[in-house]
């Protein structure tokens, strides 16, 4: 079955969200979600590194293809995406010192972000040309983003509110992760 574009996106953005469908990259999703400042970035640097992750590996998985070394793949793709995540510090540092302060130890951890190595493992195993590669990696960008930006938004509006002891930290982080894993699950006819 050929995926078209758009089905490719939308699957990966809503009805196979990394985060709430997979749970995949649950680390910075829980870390990170705690204010809408430093969600909304942390989203945007994991997309580009997504991006990034996903147009090299298609690449680099023709050329490993070619030369039968297929075997190589997963220690290069985090060869890809540890090199993606160290531009991402370097231009963080430089232009946005606060922003990178704010990201903390999270920022290097997308190294080590199982949804980004899920991005290019998924898009070769299901054999996606260039475009579809690409389609799939801005899916899965937006769709963590979405998940991080939702958190964050309902954790600084129950900052606001009178919440038992008893659910408050982190009980109450997983309760709305699984209160927004649920919603999503409502997304899943979308997919085909």
């Amino acid at each position: 079955m050929h995926e078209s574009v758009a089905q490719i996106f939308l699957n990966a953005f809503l009805a196979n969200n990394f985060v709430l469908a997979m749970f995949l990259g649950l680390c910075p999703f829980i870390g990170v979600s705690g204010k809408l400042e430093t969600a909304a970035p942390m989203g945007a640097a994991t997309t580009f590194v997504m991006l990034v992750a996903s147009l090299c590996a298609y690449g680099l998985n023709l050329l490993l293809a070619y030369f039968n070394l297929e075997f190589l793949r997963l220690i290069a793709y985090i060869v890809i995406i540890a090199s993606a995540v160290q531009l991402v510090e370097m231009v963080l540092k430089k232009y946005s010192p606060a922003l990178f302060r704010a990201l903390g130890i999270y920022l290097p951890l997308i190294t080590t972000n199982c949804a980004v190595l899920g991005v290019a493992l998924f898009q070769t195993a299901r054999e996606y040309d260039f475009v579809q590669s690409v389609s799939f990696a801005l899916g899965a960008g937006a769709g963590f983003t979405l998940a991080l930006v939702l958190m964050a938004s309902v954790r600084e509006r129950l900052r606001l509110s009178d919440v038992p002891a008893v659910a408050q930290g982190t009980a109450l982080s997983l309760m709305l992760a699984g209160i927004l894993s649920l919603s999503f699950m409502g997304f899943a006819g979308l997919g085909g």
